[in-house]
C-alpha cells in the first residue's frame, strides 16, 4: 500500500499519495450520485401502496403489475423500438458527418460543426414545440417515425462530437496510404479508419440509444395515442398519482442502461496485439 502511494500517478511524477485527496473527493461525489439511484431498487420490491424505503414487506407486486399491464408493455415496446431505430439512423449519419467535417478543407467547416450541434444548445422544450407543430402539418404526430426523427436530431450532436474527437487522434496518413494503393475512399474508410475508431462508434451508438430511451420532454409533445413512450407514461403517472410501479420500471431501466454500458466496453475495446 505504501509503495502504491509513493508510485507516480501521471507522467509528471505526481504520486498517488499526493492525489489521495482527489480520490477521496471523487468517491464522495460518486457516492452522492449513485446512492439516490440505488435506493430505487429496494423500493421497487416493496408491497406498500406508496413509495416506501426501506420496505417493511418485500414483494414483487409492482413488477407483476408492470409486466401484466398492457399500457406499460405498449409503452415499453415503443421506447425500445424508437431507441433502436434512433441508434440505427443517428450513428451512421453522425459518423459520416464527423468524418466529412474532419476530412474537409472548406472554409466553413467550423460553422457547419456548430450548426450540427445546435440541438444541444437549444432548450428541449423549444425543440419539442417546433417538432409538434411540424408533425401536425406532416401528419406524423404520435407515430414512431416522428419520434425517431426527433430523437435522431437530439442524438446526432453527441455522435458527431464523440466520433470527431476520435478522428482527431487518428492519423489520416494511414487512410491516404490505402487510397494510394488503389483502395476507393469508402473501402479505405471501412477497412482502415473505422476499425481504429470503433470504440468511439460503439459509444456513439450507446449514447444514441440512451438519448432516445431516456428522453421525456420531446416525448411529452410528440408521443401518445397508440405510441406513448415509457418515460412519458412514467411522468404522467407521477403527476397524476404516485404509483410504485414506477420504481420497478426505474430499476429495469437502470439494468438496461448499465448492461448497455458494459456491452459497449466489451465490444468497443481495442484489441491488444499478442
Amino acid at each position: 500500500m505504501l509503495k502504491w502511494l509513493k508510485s507516480p500517478a501521471t507522467e509528471t511524477q505526481v504520486s498517488h499519495g499526493q492525489r489521495l485527496w482527489l480520490y477521496a473527493l471523487a468517491i464522495v461525489i460518486m457516492t452522492l450520485l449513485v446512492i439516490p439511484t440505488l435506493i430505487v431498487i429496494p423500493m421497487s420490491f416493496s408491497d406498500s401502496q406508496y413509495l416506501e424505503f426501506p420496505p417493511e414487506v418485500w414483494s414483487t407486486r409492482w413488477y407483476d403489475n408492470y409486466f401484466g399491464s398492457h399500457e406499460w408493455m405498449q409503452a415499453t415496446r415503443t421506447s425500445f423500438q424508437a431507441a433502436f431505430l434512433t441508434m440505427l439512423v443517428a450513428t451512421p449519419t453522425g459518423v459520416l458527418a464527423a468524418y466529412g467535417l474532419h476530412a474537409s478543407s472548406i472554409r466553413f467547416v467550423r460553422a457547419a460543426f456548430v450548426l450540427m450541434i445546435t440541438p444541444m444548445m437549444v432548450p428541449l422544450v423549444l425543440v419539442a414545440i417546433g417538432a409538434f407543430y411540424t408533425y401536425v402539418q406532416l401528419g406524423i404526430l404520435y407515430t414512431v417515425t416522428g419520434l425517431v426523427m426527433a430523437h435522431t436530431v437530439l442524438a446526432l450532436p453527441l455522435v458527431v462530437i464523440v466520433t470527431g474527437a476520435a478522428l482527431k487522434s487518428f492519423d489520416m496518413a494511414q487512410e491516404e496510404a490505402a487510397r494510394s494503393l488503389g483502395a476507393p475512399r469508402w473501402k479505405a474508410f471501412l477497412t482502415v479508419t473505422l476499425p481504429q475508431i470503433r470504440f468511439a462508434v460503439v459509444t456513439s451508438a450507446l449514447l444514441s440509444f440512451l438519448t432516445s430511451f431516456d428522453e421525456v420532454v420531446v416525448a411529452m409533445f410528440i408521443s401518445g395515442g397508440d405510441n406513448p413512450t415509457l418515460t412519458r407514461n412514467m411522468f404522467n403517472s407521477l403527476r397524476d398519482q404516485i404509483d410504485p410501479t414506477i420504481a420497478s420500471i426505474s430499476t429495469i431501466m437502470i439494468l438496461v442502461t448499465t448492461g448497455m454500458m458494459v456491452l459497449a466496453q466489451i465490444f468497443g475495446q481495442k484489441k491488444t496485439p499478442k
